[in-house]
């Protein structure tokens, strides 16, 4: 029979100096709240569709409290001036004082490419079918036009940014393999590098990441928290996405 998580009893008020074992556990009891959100929502939600979007939701705010005002962090349907458009993305990370979304309808948007930062497919689990399913995605955003043009500035003119590969992931409340994220798990991850996935969060079972090239498991204490901050030292090294070249989306309507 499984027990219900324990909520961590130290505190930063009793902690002594250099000890971070509160820290520690207060994380991870940010980890074991979201993880008790999602349960509730899977045990009482009878409609898939309405218990993947409550999910979702989730995982937004979670990404909106942790990431810096610059990102914004939305549900959206990400286009390029040659008129091609994704699939709805569950999570999509992107800029939002440079490039403005297209189009807003309540909580339909459609985001430039040259925007996105990051895309992320929330699901129940991790496994094979939906690792594939995402690293479609990711493919398929990846492979946009994105345009990038020279900025003026006081001293002269800042050459057209080249852009960057955008980061793509799976979140999960937990892994579908018994063995959690294993070298069955590994083995169904895409070595092609438009199709890879950068990260994935696992909550009951743990974290991965290729950031730096070789794959990087940790356990599940703490696997959220090791997801946000490895995302937000990735995204730190990204920079700003390049200029938009507004004069090609306005020939869309000379078209």
């Amino acid at each position: 029979m499984t027990q219900n998580p324990t909520i961590s009893t130290a505190t930063a008020l009793g902690a002594a100096a250099n000890d971070t074992t509160w820290l520690k556990q207060a994380f991870a009891n940010v980890q074991t709240a979201l993880g008790s959100q999602m349960a509730l929502a899977t045990q009482s939600i009878s409609h898939a569709g309405t218990m993947g979007s409550v999910n979702e939701e989730h995982w937004l705010s979670l990404l909106r409290s942790y990431l810096p005002n610059r990102y914004e962090v939305a549900t959206g349907i990400v286009i390029d001036s040659m008129g091609n458009r994704s699939e709805q993305i569950d999570v999509v990370i992107f800029d939002r004082h440079f490039t403005p979304t297209l189009l807003d309808q309540k909580n339909h948007r459609y985001v430039p490419a040259e925007a996105v930062y990051a895309m992320f497919e929330c699901k129940p689990e991790v496994n094979k079918g939906y690792i594939a399913y995402a690293e479609k995605k990711a493919a398929s955003v990846r492979g946009m036009t994105r345009t990038s043009v020279a900025i003026s500035h006081a001293g002269g003119t800042f050459q057209p940014k080249p852009h960057f590969r955008i980061l793509a992931g799976l979140l999960a409340p937990r892994s579908g393999w018994v063995n959690g994220l294993d070298d069955t798990f590994l083995g169904n991850l895409s070595s092609d590098d438009t199709l890879a996935l950068d990260c994935i969060c696992a909550l009951d079972h743990g974290g991965y990441d290729r950031y730096d090239g070789d794959p990087l498991i940790v356990s599940e204490q703490g696997a959220m928290m090791f997801f946000l901050f490895r995302l937000l030292a990735r995204l730190q090294s990204l920079g700003t996405v390049p200029a938009i070249d507004w004069a090609a989306y306005s020939r869309i309507i000379k078209a």
